[in-house]
């Protein structure tokens, strides 16, 4: 059964936190956005999910398309959704977190210009909300830096 609504819903999107270990600190996969809003800076990989798609397969799919990269190990963290963390319209976001093999190393694709493993004690200006994405991970999950 489809429904049909007479007002606006939020949209849904889904966020990888990907970690490797490394000598210095643990690392973090971001990717460089091809396309506004925040063209040009630094994100972590995710996007919206499709009609009927679960959520886990949305992440998985997002991954591979802008990183390259595939993993087993994830599990949901954490959803955000204030109204302003997309300047485009209402979006919730649903984050997964996973660590994977120091020696996997990502392509970017799809709407990731670029895509770089990051020390956590040396993040770049980051998108949206990411900065707070990944400062709530490093400080729920104990991160040491």
């Amino acid at each position: 059964m489809k429904f049909t609504y007479d007002y606006p819903r939020p949209a849904v999107t889904v966020d990888a936190v990907l970690l490797r270990k490394a000598v210095s600190a643990p690392e973090i996969l971001l990717i460089r956005r091809r396309f506004s809003p925040f063209a040009g800076l630094w994100a972590l990989p995710g996007g919206f999910i499709n009609e009927d798609e679960d959520l886990l397969d949305a992440i998985h799919r997002e991954l591979a398309e802008e990183t390259g990269l595939s993993t087993d190990n994830l599990r949901q963290f954490r959803t955000y959704g204030h109204p302003k963390r997309d300047p485009r319209h209402h979006t919730i976001t649903v984050v997964f977190i996973g660590w994977i093999e120091e020696n996997q190393e990502p392509s970017a694709g799809d709407d990731a210009s670029e895509v770089c493993w990051f020390s956590l004690n040396l993040l770049p200006e980051l998108a949206f909300d990411h900065a707070e994405i990944i400062s709530d991970v490093v400080e729920n999950e104990k991160i040491v830096l």
